[in-house]
């Protein structure tokens, strides 16, 4: 038996008894694996410094290497996400809606876990602790499958999780980490129906696609995050500069953050020189339209390829547009659904922006860089879903559930 079928069978084997427990036994179970992560950091670091040399041998782009990259504040942050699901209300088991029939069938709604959820996933180690703790606390066992830019810090984090759910009441085997790095153990993974119920990719377009193309488990779609800021004619100038860099710079190498800026040609003429100027200090490579070149000379020709691309990098587009009308179809055209932000004092082009634009979120005079589970209150995040079916938006723990029907009677039979 392969180590993907195998180790997708040991956490299908845990649904039961995972189903079984309080909400109190995973939330303790959750802080025993939070401080486990604390008060083995100094191991963590040493397993990543081994994926980040091994990166830099293998020449991947420094803003990778910050998505693979664990430090003491950011082993702490995640702990403190297990903290937070941990301190979270338990969907579990709640009772959305109440049916009384005429023949006196009492129905309720409630919610469920999704079963087995199988995560595919790139060069970010928190991910396998923000998803083990959101399906563990949701009762799902849970198979995680990283990429082989992490390997070394999965498999101690692997370790240091099992050894930490050995002491509570959560099998060790509900939490199941792939490390066969070969492509092939993704393709199995992909079609492990009646081993695992869902698959949630996440990572870039190229990933993703090769997920939602080839599987024949269900899959929910986390997006690629091709996302626009648009600078209207009346934005505030300094506002306008704080967000702009702020969604580029702040973390580039996440899917949240800018890499198209619209930019309304009566601002553009006013302030385009200058935000450029303050974009360049900041280290980006500018690619710009005609217009934008005539404004900022230092930025590159920009292309229709360019547009559609997530760089995930310092690289930023820049086009110059006539007006609402013209960003919302620049937008309508390259955007991915994730999120997008208009900054503008007009209430009415702010009110078009937010109705017309379809995308996850879409943002009002702040950064995208808020789409993000921890940012809206929902703990550590799954993903962040661009499909409208199910969940769309940051994925937090009512996302991992689904319905069933508790149907009461009293002898009742259908005519």
């Amino acid at each position: 038996m392969s180590e993907v079928k195998e180790k997708a069978s040991l956490a299908r084997a845990t649904a039961g008894a995972l189903n079984k427990l309080s909400t109190q036994q995973k939330n303790e179970a959750l802080l025993v694996m939070a401080e486990a992560l604390v008060q083995h950091r100094d191991e963590l670091i040493a397993a990543n410094d081994d994926d980040l040399q091994r990166g830099r041998t293998n020449g991947t782009s420094e803003s990778l290497l910050d998505r693979l990259k664990l430090t003491e504040a950011r082993i702490e942050g995640i702990a403190e996400g297990l903290r937070q699901i941990a301190a979270l209300p338990d969907p579990v088991g709640d009772t959305l809606e109440v049916l009384d029939r005429p023949n006196g069938l009492h129905i309720e709604k409630i919610r469920v876990p999704l079963g087995v959820i199988g995560i595919i996933y790139e060069a970010r180690p928190n991910v396998t602790v923000d998803a083990a703790g959101l399906c563990l606390k949701t009762g799902n066992p849970v198979v995680l499958r990283g990429g082989s830019a992490a390997l070394s810090s999965n498999r101690k984090l692997a370790e240091i999780l099992h050894e930490a759910l050995d002491t509570t009441a959560i099998p060790r085997n509900a939490l199941q980490i792939i490390e066969d790095a070969d492509r092939a153990s993704v393709d199995e993974m992909l079609k492990l129906n009646g081993l695992i119920d869902v698959i949630i990719p996440r990572g870039g377009r190229s990933l993703i696609q090769t997920v939602v193309q080839n599987a024949t488990v269900p899959v929910i779609e986390t997006g690629a995050g091709v996302c626009h800021t648009y600078l209207d004619a009346s934005a505030d100038p300094a506002m306008a500069d704080q967000i702009a860099l702020n969604a580029k710079v702040q973390r580039p190498s996440v899917c949240n953050s800018m890499e198209t800026l619209l930019v309304h040609e009566d601002f553009a003429s006013a302030h385009l020189a200058r935000l450029a100027e303050r974009f360049r200090e900041a280290g980006v490579e500018l690619r710009g339209c005609d217009r934008t070149r005539e404004l900022a000379p230092f930025a590159l020709q920009v292309t229709e390829e360019d547009y559609a691309t997530e760089y995930n990098d310092y690289i930023l587009n820049v086009k110059v547009v006539a007006g609402l009308d013209e960003a919302l179809e620049h937008i309508a055209r390259f955007g991915t659904l994730h999120s997008e932000c208009i900054i503008t004092a007009d209430e009415t082009n702010a009110a078009r922006f937010l109705q017309e634009v379809d995308a996850a979120a879409v943002y009002h005079n702040a950064s995208t860089r808020f789409t993000d589970g921890f940012e809206f209150g929902f703990g550590a995040e799954i993903g962040i879903s661009t499909q409208k079916l199910h969940a769309r938006g940051p994925m937090g723990l009512p996302a991992l559930t689904s319905v069933k029907y508790i149907v009461r009677g009293d002898g009742q039979i259908r005519e």
